[in-house]
C-alpha cells in the first residue's frame, strides 16, 4: 500500500481565491490567498478568540483534513509517544546552584507537565539544611490554562522575594510579577507585556524588565520597583529604531545589567550600574555598521568579544573598568581565522570560554597569569553549554557536555585545578546503552566545492545498504546547529533511521564567514549546501531518492520549502515546523514583528529592487510550480509573533493549487500555542510521536521498522 493511503480518497479543504496584486519597482506581484491575514493580526496573536470566523473555519477544516490522512498512523504514534514519555525522568531535577546561604534548582513531580522552583539551605548557612522550600509551583499555576510556559523564576539578592515571568498565550508576551517568600503570596503589582527578563537591583528594591511594543519588538528598559503601580515605572533604556532589538540580562557579578542592542549585522552595549540607577547607563563602543560585541564585567576590568579590525571569528579584549573611555584594551585571546569564539564568561579573576572550529566545541580556560588551558572531549560530534552559576568569586565552572549518543553529563569544573566533578547525568529510564549506537562528522561536496558539515547518528546494527534518513536543516542567523543529545530521535533511530544534521552555510559552524556565506545574496547557499548533504547520503549508498525526510522549522522551515521546490525528487517527505515561507509578503511590510531587524539578513526590499528580485527568486511561497511534491506535514501556531500562521496556511493552498501530483499536503495549526508549540513536557511529545509516524510511512511505512 502507497504511503498516506488514505489521503486518495479525500479531498483537502481548497481556500478561496481572492487575488490580491502589489506593484514594487516595477515589478507586479500576485497573491490569491492574502485574505488568511486577519486584519486584526495583532489582537489575535493577543487573543485567539478574536481570529475572524472564515479563517477559523478555514483552520479547522485544515486540522480535521490532517487527522483524518493520518488517522491509519494513530497505532504507530501511540507507540512512539509511549516510547518517548518512557525516556522522561519523571522526577527529573537540576544540579542545586549555590547563592549565598541557599541552594536553587527546578524539579518536576511524577506525571507533571511544568517545573517547580525549589530552594533548601546550604551547608555552612544560617537556614537549617536539607528541608525543600517549593517557591513556585509551574503545575498549579498552569491549572485551567490552554498554554502556560514559565519563564524566568529568579531569587533577589536578599533572597525574601522571587522574581517570575510566564507567558499564557504562546504569544512571547510575558506577564512578571514577585513572590513573597515568606508568606508565598504574590505582589498585586503585575508587570504586562515583557519578554521575561528579569534583573534585580541589588538592594532587592526593584527590578529591570524589558518591554515589548505594539509591534511585538523589544524596546525599552524599565525599572519596577517593588509594590508600585507598573504604570509609574521608570524608563532606563529606550531604542527608536525598529530594526534593532533591546537585550538585558545582568552580568555574572550582579553588580551590572547589561543592555545588547543588535540587528543582524551589528549589535551595541550598555552598563547600567545596578547600585546606582539615577546615573545613565553607560555606552562601551557605539554602534557602527558590521560591528558585533558583546561584553562581561570581571572584578576590576571589562572583557569584550568582539569582531572589531577584522576578527571576524572574534576576539576576546579587556580594558580596566575604571579607564573604559581611554580605549586601553589589551588582548586575552588573539584572532585566530577558522576558530570561532562563541561565548565567553568571566569571574573574578578568570576568564573561560568556548570555542569551535569544524563544528567541534572545546572549552578554554585563562588564568590569572596569563596562561591558556583547554578542557577537551573526544566524541566527534558533541556539544558543551555552560550552566548558570551565581557563584562569582570562587572559579567553579559548570559545564554541560552531551554527544549524539551519550546522554548529558553536568560538570562543576575548579577552574584553578581543572578537576572535574559530576554533578548530575541524564536519566534515561527506559534505558540508553551509549554504546550500541556510532556517529560521525562526515563532509559532503557544495555546488562552489565548499565543504559541508554532516553530523551523522545511527545505531551500529542497522542493516547494511540504503535506509531511511532524517535529514535536518537550519542555516540562518549565525546560529550553529548543536551535535548535542536527543533522546527523543530514537524511537526513529531504532527503526533504522541515521539521523542527519546538515551545517548548512547561514550557521557559524565553521566560523563568521560560514554565516556570511548564507545569508543577503548568498541566502541560496543554504539551499544547495543542504541538497548537497542529501545527494552526498546517497552517493555513500545510505540511502536512496525518496528514502529520505528532511525537516526545518522556523528560518530553517524556509529551507525545507526551497529545497522541496528545488529537488522534490529526493525527498520522501517534508517536516515543516512553524516555516518561513511567505518570504516577500512578509519582507516587505515594515509592520510585521520581525521584519525591520530581518533586513540585515535577507535585504530589504522596499528601498532596493535588486533585492525583491532576489527574494523573489527563492521564496518558498512564490516559486511553488507545477511538479510533483513529495508528502508534507506543516505545522503552524496561531499565537506565532515570529512567523505569523497565515505563512504555512497559505503555502499549503498554493501547494495544493500548483502542483501536478505527489502529496498530500498536511496543515496542523496549534489553535492555543505559537512558535515553540504546545507548552507542557508532556503535551510536546504528542507534536514529536506524530511527526516521527510521519517520517516512518513517509519512507515506507512498516517497511523501515
Amino acid at each position: 500500500m502507497p504511503p498516506f493511503a488514505k489521503a486518495k480518497t479525500l479531498q483537502p479543504p481548497r481556500a478561496e481565491r481572492r487575488p490580491v496584486f502589489k506593484r514594487l519597482h516595477n515589478l507586479e506581484m500576485q497573491d490569491d490567498y492574502a485574505w488568511l491575514r486577519a486584519d486584526d493580526w495583532r489582537e489575535t496573536i493577543q487573543d485567539p478568540d478574536k481570529l475572524p470566523q472564515a479563517i477559523r473555519a478555514h483552520l479547522t477544516r485544515e486540522n480535521a483534513y490532517t487527522d483524518l490522512v493520518l488517522a491509519d498512523l494513530e497505532p504507530l504514534a501511540d507507540s512512539i509517544l509511549e516510547e518517548l514519555a518512557r525516556r522522561i525522568d519523571e522526577t527529573d531535577c537540576d544540579p542545586p546552584a549555590r547563592d549565598g546561604d541557599w541552594l536553587y534548582y527546578r524539579r518536576y513531580r511524577e506525571e507533571g507537565q511544568h517545573e517547580l522552583v525549589c530552594r533548601r539551605a546550604a551547608e555552612g548557612g544560617s537556614e537549617q539544611i536539607g528541608s525543600e522550600q517549593v517557591l513556585l509551583d509551574g503545575d498549579l499555576c498552569a491549572e485551567g490554562k490552554p498554554f502556560f510556559s514559565l519563564d524566568e523564576a529568579l531569587q533577589s539578592p536578599d533572597h525574601r522575594l522571587l522574581a517570575w515571568s510566564r507567558d499564557e498565550r504562546g504569544n512571547e508576551l510575558h506577564a512578571i510579577s514577585w513572590r513573597d517568600l515568606s508568606t508565598g503570596a504574590d505582589g498585586v503589582d503585575v508587570v504586562e507585556g515583557s519578554d521575561g527578563t528579569v534583573v534585580w537591583t541589588c538592594d532587592s528594591s526593584g527590578f529591570l524588565y524589558t518591554r515589548m511594543d505594539e509591534d511585538f519588538r523589544s524596546a525599552q528598559v524599565f525599572l519596577h520597583e517593588i509594590g508600585a503601580d507598573p504604570a509609574t515605572d521608570r524608563l532606563i533604556f529606550e531604542e527608536k529604531d525598529p530594526s534593532w532589538f533591546v537585550h538585558l540580562r545582568a552580568a555574572r557579578s550582579r553588580r551590572h545589567a547589561i543592555i545588547t542592542v543588535s540587528d543582524h549585522d551589528s549589535s551595541e552595549c550598555w552598563l547600567v550600574d545596578l547600585k546606582s540607577l539615577s546615573a545613565p547607563a553607560r555606552k562601551i563602543l557605539p554602534r557602527s555598521p558590521g560591528l558585533r560585541y558583546d561584553v562581561e564585567p570581571g572584578a576590576d576590568r571589562l572583557f569584550m568579544r568582539s569582531n572589531a579590525d577584522g576578527a571576524f571569528d572574534y576576539k576576546i579584549i579587556s580594558i580596566a573598568l575604571d579607564k573604559i573611555d581611554t580605549g586601553d584594551w589589551r588582548v586575552e585571546a588573539p584572532h585566530q581565522p577558522g576558530r570561532m569564539i562563541f561565548n565567553a564568561t568571566v569571574f573574578a579573576n578568570t576568564l573561560v570560554w568556548l570555542e569551535r572550529k569544524d563544528c567541534r566545541p572545546r572549552l578554554v580556560v585563562r588564568s590569572p597569569g596569563g596562561d591558556n588551558s583547554v578542557i577537551a572531549f573526544d566524541s566527534p560530534c558533541h556539544h558543551l553549554r555552560i550552566e548558570r552559576n551565581f557563584d562569582f568569586e570562587t572559579p567553579i565552572l559548570r559545564l554541560t557536555y552531551s554527544s549524539l549518543t551519550e546522554p548529558a553529563e553536568t560538570y562543576d569544573i575548579d577552574l584553578a585545578t581543572q578537576i572535574r566533578t559530576l554533578v548530575k547525568r541524564q536519566s534515561i529510564p527506559s534505558g540508553h546503552d551509549a554504546q550500541a549506537y556510532a556517529s560521525r562528522l562526515a563532509f559532503a561536496k557544495a555546488e562552489d566545492g565548499e565543504a559541508v558539515p554532516l553530523s551523522l547518528v545511527w545505531r551500529k546494527d542497522r542493516p547494511p545498504g540504503p535506509g531511511p534518513i532524517l535529514l535536518y536543516g537550519y542555516g540562518a542567523y549565525g546560529v550553529a546547529m548543536p551535535d548535542s543529545f536527543e533522546e527523543n530521535r530514537f524511537s526513529l533511530i531504532d527503526r533504522g533511521f541515521i539521523y542527519a544534521i546538515a551545517h548548512v552555510r547561514g550557521g557559524t559552524e565553521k566560523g563568521s564567514r560560514w554565516y556570511e556565506a548564507g545569508k543577503m545574496e548568498h541566502k541560496t547557499n543554504s539551499f544547495t549546501d543542504f541538497i548537497a548533504c542529501a545527494r552526498h547520503l546517497l552517493a555513500e549508498g545510505l540511502t536512496e531518492a525518496g528514502k529520505i525526510v528532511a525537516e526545518g522549522g522556523s528560518a530553517g522551515g524556509m529551507l525545507m520549502g526551497a529545497v522541496a521546490n528545488m529537488a522534490p525528487e529526493l525527498f520522501g517527505g517534508i517536516i515543516a515546523e512553524v516555516p518561513f515561507v511567505d518570504v516577500v509578503n512578509t519582507i516587505c511590510d515594515a509592520s510585521l514583528p520581525l521584519t525591520p531587524p530581518e533586513w540585515r539578513e535577507w535585504g530589504n526590499p522596499i528601498e532596493d529592487a535588486e533585492v525583491l528580485r532576489r527574494l523573489l527568486s527563492y521564496s518558498p511561497y512564490e516559486n511553488v510550480s507545477a511538479q510533483h511534491y513529495p508528502p508534507m506535514l506543516i505545522e503552524a501556531g496561531l499565537t506565532d509573533p515570529r512567523v505569523t500562521y497565515w505563512e504555512p496556511a497559505k503555502w499549503a493552498q498554493q501547494l495544493r493549487a500548483r502542483m501536478t501530483g505527489g502529496g498530500p499536503i498536511l496543515l496542523k495549526t496549534n489553535m492555543e500555542a505559537g512558535h515553540g508549540g504546545a507548552s507542557g513536557r508532556y503535551d510536546e511529545l504528542d507534536e514529536i510521536a506524530l511527526r516521527q509516524a510521519f517520517a516512518i510511512e513517509a519512507t515506507g511505512g512498516a517497511d523501515s521498522t
